[in-house]
């Protein structure tokens, strides 16, 4: 059946659609994908010293198979001081033995190869640790040496450069220069660091680093990745001169200053190293991927990172931003793909990664989080942590009906919130300590996930306490008790991806049904199945069709409650053609 004679079955009965974005027949397989993040630190722990390991995911790989994603996508696991949780890399080319070895990871992309899941790595171009041997190289050479060239050292301002040479703030809080003690013990220059003091930003405008990273590229290609989701790819390049910034430290639009003029952020010269990288990970076949993670705005503008020879995918942070404001989201969804549309490229979509609240604990509030995207602590106004599951499971079911790739977050299958009973002496995230603990950071996302319910520390790890606290509550929310309750938010997302596959929603169109788009709800076409959610307070009338699964973990199983749609809840129904 042809997409006019979809968009008129509907109209008949239901009202106008209006289409946004046609079914999408390009081959490539990440451009439906459904792609699971992993923290390993937080995933699973089989060596049993309180920090998950490459084992452990290892071992509970069928676990994700079982959930039906196409790929799995790790955070950092190389050698590291570990003061960013392995943002701070120290050698791109071998595992920390915190995770374990390289014969740990062969073994891991064994097991994932047997099970049909790709892996994907994540790549940190933009700066590496302070302990890597190029950077102890170049505070060893004297300034204007190649091994200073290395990264971005200058001379500081003022009679004797003891000002930073700019204003440019960290993403982490407090300037982004640290001045260094030259070998002679005088004081001497300074480098950048976006982010910590203990992570020097790579200096991109030297082709030695170029070549570094290329080698690297290389290196796990060889051991047979998917591909690389490339660690805040917006920045690895900056403005000639550095010149001044009166914006956010995070490069995003305040008075005066639009983003798209961030000095640090979004260069010209970015797009041919990603083009250099797209060669060369088409020399090892057609189905190896980048994604970007590049926080740019506006999105006709983030289109630029995913043309036909630059990345394939680049996260879509509008749409984790847009929470539940329908009006948002349905503007954010349209730009996004009519943008992507544009240059070729699939739309990604994501509600929860390792850098913000998770959405299950953002939803539980009437409005925005008091800390939204920046940790909630036991002296904040807490969420409805009921409410927000119930929410989560609308968002979550609303967002895999969606044609375009989706990435999940470890746990969210299980309607995790966040920690927010950690002790101060415990937070780990350098944002914290930058600030004063004025920001709380990112710790509360990242607490390590429950297993099995009866076991020690829920199933994460039968040794140490795991490396954050766990809450009480998420030892009933363990992965083998709500593989036993036909209605819970694990069993939910097993059907919901079944589904999404059996149906290919993945590949399919959209088209807004706008009699029931209003202020408190969205409802979309895609193929002949219509997804609905409601967030207003009242239940709502459905469109004509036939149920085929609700969010409402209590009707997830029975897909009862008749033709009304609950506050909260999202559905979806097979279109009545003909």
């Amino acid at each position: 059946m042809s997409v006019d004679s979809m968009l008129e079955a509907p109209a008949a009965s239901a009202g106008p659609l209006t289409l946004v974005h046609t079914a999408d027949d390009v081959p490539g397989w990440w451009r439906s994908a459904v792609i699971y993040q992993v923290y390993p630190r937080s995933f699973r722990d089989l060596n049993g010293d309180g920090i998950g390991d490459l084992a452990g995911i290892t071992a509970e790989l069928p676990q994700l198979a079982r959930l039906d994603v196409d790929a799995v996508w790790l955070s950092p696991f190389y050698r590291s001081p570990q003061k960013d949780a392995g943002y701070d890399v120290s050698d791109y080319c071998d595992v920390d033995p915190l995770f374990g070895t390289l014969a740990d990871f062969d073994a891991m992309m064994a097991e994932a190869t047997r099970l049909s899941l790709r892996v994907i790595v994540d790549l940190v171009p933009n700066h590496c640790s302070d302990q890597h041997a190029a950077f102890q190289q170049a505070l060893a050479a004297p300034a204007g040496s190649r091994e200073r060239d290395m990264f971005i050292f200058r001379d500081g301002r003022g009679a004797f450069g003891e000002e930073p040479p700019n204003n440019w703030q960290s993403h982490f809080g407090g300037p982004a220069w640290t001045r260094i003690t030259e070998p002679d013990g005088a004081s001497g220059q300074w480098y950048l660091h976006l982010f910590d003091a203990s992570q020097p930003d790579f200096n991109w405008d030297n082709q030695a680093v170029h070549d570094e990273f290329e080698r690297v590229l290389r290196f796990w290609l060889d051991r047979g990745v998917a591909g690389f989701r490339v660690d805040v790819a917006h920045a690895l390049v900056k403005a000639p001169g550095l010149p001044e910034w009166g914006g956010r430290a995070d490069g995003g639009s305040s008075d005066g200053y639009p983003g798209h003029e961030a000095p640090m952020f979004g260069q010209p010269a970015l797009h041919d190293i990603y083009r250099a990288w797209r060669r060369i990970l088409a020399e090892y076949g057609p189905d190896r991927i980048l994604c970007a993670e590049a926080n740019v705005d506006p999105l006709p503008r983030l289109a630029d990172w995913v043309r036909p020879d630059q990345m394939h995918q680049a996260f879509n942070f509008p749409y984790l931003h847009a929470g539940l404001d329908v009006r948002r989201l349905r503007g954010v969804i349209t730009d996004s793909l009519v943008a992507l549309d544009a240059v070729g490229a699939p739309s990604t979509w994501v509600l929860s990664n390792h850098d913000v609240v998770r959405h299950a604990t953002r939803f539980g509030y009437d409005g925005a989080a008091p800390r939204d995207g920046d940790g909630i602590g036991i002296f904040d106004h807490q969420p409805d942590l009921v409410a927000g599951r119930t929410r989560a499971a609308a968002a979550s079911m609303f967002m895999l009906g969606l044609p375009g790739g989706a990435y999940l977050y470890q746990g969210e299958e299980l309607g995790l919130p966040d920690g927010i009973d950690i002790p101060d002496s415990q937070r780990q995230d350098p944002t914290f300590a930058r600030t004063g603990g004025e920001r709380l950071g990112r710790d509360g996302c990242r607490v390590p996930l429950p297993w099995r319910a009866a076991e020690l520390h829920a199933g994460f790890g039968s040794g140490q306490a795991p490396w954050l606290p766990q809450p009480e509550s998420f030892r009933e929310l363990a992965r083998d008790a709500q593989a036993e309750q036909p209605s819970s938010h694990l069993n939910l997302y097993r059907r919901m991806l079944a589904m999404r596959r059996e149906l290919d929603l993945g590949r399919g169109f959209l088209a807004w049904l706008e009699s029931w788009c209003t202020d408190t709800s969205l409802a979309y076409l895609n193929g002949t199945t219509l997804v609905v959610m409601n967030v207003g307070r009242d239940a709502m009338e459905l469109p004509p069709g036939v149920v085929l699964l609700r969010s409402s973990l209590a009707a997830a199983e029975t897909h009862d409650g008749g033709h009304q749609l609950g506050s909260g809840e999202t559905v979806w129904l097979n279109l009545p053609l003909g």
